[in-house]
């Protein structure tokens, strides 16, 4: 019987820092050594999933979020062992830096992209909407369709594409839901490909895979912070 590759998870990270707290306080209890000593070097697991993460992944986008896992849990555990005066205080407007310029390098990276020579009458082709504190429903019926972006703050977007169709090898949707929602109708031909990052969120793919092969791709990039994206046929 053939058997899976090996893949470390969160939760097998998660296990071992449990693991580890438990053993370092058992040894305290029996005054066998200084639990303080010890767990100041918890960040070292944070550094381990990062790397791991970095190295195991397939896509840009998930070895760029684990060399930053891995650069903050090293910056922390400086910080612990008193070779930086540094903690996580100190560390999260930096995030903050990070996070937004990932934003603008996204929203940017769609202008480099030449845009289609057949597209400029097709109205449909692309969108770009923004539901602040409100709502955006829309059904698009282009024959090109290229992707685009949809960013929900406090409110929701909700986009129709059954009646499209791809005629590039893919098209690409940057979403942002913060407190908020984001939903995408495809039609059943399209196979879909997620990306993206939920924080505190959640991103569900509900549609259905083709049932014969098909090049027309979609692929849903992005974050969903304290909000959802989902996607169904």
């Amino acid at each position: 019987m053939e058997t899976r590759p090996f893949r470390a998870s969160a939760q097998l990270f998660i296990g071992l820092l449990v693991i580890f707290f438990g053993v370092i306080l058992t040894l305290d209890n029996f005054d066998l050594l200084e639990a303080r000593e010890y767990l100041r070097f918890w960040p070292a697991f944070i550094v381990a999933f990062g790397l791991v993460k970095a190295t195991q992944s397939r896509r840009g986008a998930g070895r760029n979020a684990g060399l930053l896992i891995a650069a903050v849990g090293f910056l922390l555990l400086l910080g612990n062992i008193r070779i930086l005066d540094i903690g996580f205080r100190d560390l999260w407007p930096l995030l903050l830096v990070i996070f937004g310029g990932s934003l603008i390098w996204r929203a940017s990276a769609r202008y480099r992209t030449p845009a289609p020579t057949d597209s400029s009458t097709d109205t449909d082709s692309s969108i770009n909407l923004f539901a602040f504190m409100g709502g955006f429903e829309r059904t698009i019926t282009s024959k090109n369709f290229q992707g685009g972006e949809m960013t929900a703050i406090m409110g929701g977007c909700e986009v129709d594409l059954r009646q499209s169709s791809i005629k590039d090898v893919e098209a690409v949707i940057d979403v942002f839901a913060f407190w908020g929602g984001v939903s995408l109708k495809v039609p059943e031909d399209w196979t879909v490909s997620v990306q993206g990052l939920p924080i505190m969120g959640g991103i569900e793919d509900k549609s259905h895979p083709p049932k014969s092969e098909t090049a027309k791709r979609l692929v849903v990039k992005g974050y969903a912070i304290m909000g959802g994206v989902e996607i169904s046929n």
